[in-house]
């Protein structure tokens, strides 16, 4: 078998791979395409081949004998916010393997934003979208978009015949509130993400739900913008209230904002006021108290909303959306009993 010339200047086309391969380009054309008539053996030569050479298959001329993309469009808020980013990266980091991610970001989720954004990836022939939604107007604007293309929602809760996927917020709330109630702690105080989001007001949902199955008091529910300077400015006001000694806040940054403003009154934690986010930022275990917090697989939420594409791509029946993520409790030490 004479071997391709590894003098050439030019790219390694299909040829070279089928005559290092010792087989026909029909047959490589098969590999590429994952068609199930190849044996094993044949399949194992011919990606051997493939990756002796760095052969790069040209997507244009796939899309022409299979009439499919292999790119999937996903709709993203315009935020550096640590939730939204991750689902992102999940998404991206699941498709690697079988598809190209086109991103549109847009400032705001309205109506008119979402299916300007589905009208552009239709054009690029996309195969499916996937939509991620932190925002109540959101999903009120997908309900508006076009039946004809396979469409996901990201980071919600819908009812068919709009496929979802989510994190289960509201356990995650519930059991950060029954492990801050667990230690003695007579109530448990929330610092909330903004009302119109939808991760904040399930997260609501699972603090309220836990502190009325234990027969606690409910406090007043004080509300944030998820940044560090919100938890901070809330942390002043709570540290003057020596009642206050234990708070669950919506995310870890407000938590880092909320713990600084006590510091500085003189409020230690966890001695004196015990402190539990959510989400586990990287930073997170590098607090001072390392902080407790609720962990969110984002890598298994992409790979969800990337399977119920998938299977609404290929005309498979998706009776329901899939169960939600549950999310991991992680204890640092930021929480403690209440000072006898």
């Amino acid at each position: 078998m004479a071997l391709p010339d590894r003098g050439r200047t030019r790219p390694p086309v299909m040829t070279d791979v089928a005559q290092l391969a010792g087989v026909s380009h029909q047959t490589v054309s098969r590999v590429l395409n994952d068609h199930p008539n190849v044996r094993p053996q044949t399949r194992e030569l011919v990606l051997a081949a493939i990756t002796e050479l760095g052969y790069r298959p040209n997507a244009a001329a796939r899309t022409l004998v299979t009439r499919r993309t292999h790119t999937l469009g996903v709709i993203s808020f315009d935020t550096t916010l640590y939730g939204p980013a991750s689902m992102l990266y999940g998404i991206e980091r699941a498709a690697q393997d079988s598809y190209f991610v086109s991103i549109a970001s847009a400032p705001t989720l309205d109506r008119r934003s979402v299916l300007d954004a589905v009208d552009r990836f239709a054009g690029q022939g996309v195969e499916g979208v996937i939509v991620i939604v932190p925002q109540t107007s959101a999903v009120e604007a997908l309900t508006s978009c076009p039946v004809d293309i396979p469409l996901v929602a990201m980071g919600c809760r819908t009812s068919p015949p709009l496929q979802s996927v989510a994190v289960d917020n509201a356990e995650g709330a519930a059991v950060a509130t029954r492990y801050l109630l667990g230690l003695g702690h007579r109530t448990v105080h929330h610092l909330s993400g903004p009302p119109s989001w939808l991760d904040a007001v399930a997260r609501v949902e699972g603090w309220q739900q836990a502190l009325r199955e234990a027969g606690a008091e409910e406090p007043d529910l004080v509300s944030g913008d998820w940044s560090a300077a919100s938890g901070y400015a809330v942390g002043q006001q709570i540290a003057q209230d020596d009642s206050v000694t234990a708070v669950l806040c919506a995310n870890d940054p407000m938590a880092l904002g909320l713990m600084r403003a006590l510091s500085e009154r003189g409020r230690r934690v966890p001695e004196d006021v015990s402190v539990v986010g959510f989400d586990d930022i990287p930073e997170a275990a590098y607090f001072l108290p390392p902080l407790t917090t609720v962990r969110q697989d984002f890598g298994e939420l992409g790979r969800r909303a990337l399977d119920t594409l998938v299977g609404l791509i290929f005309d498979r029946e998706v009776a329901a959306p899939p169960d939600p993520v549950v999310p991991q409790f992680v204890v640092r030490s930021s929480a403690a009993p209440p000072a006898a």
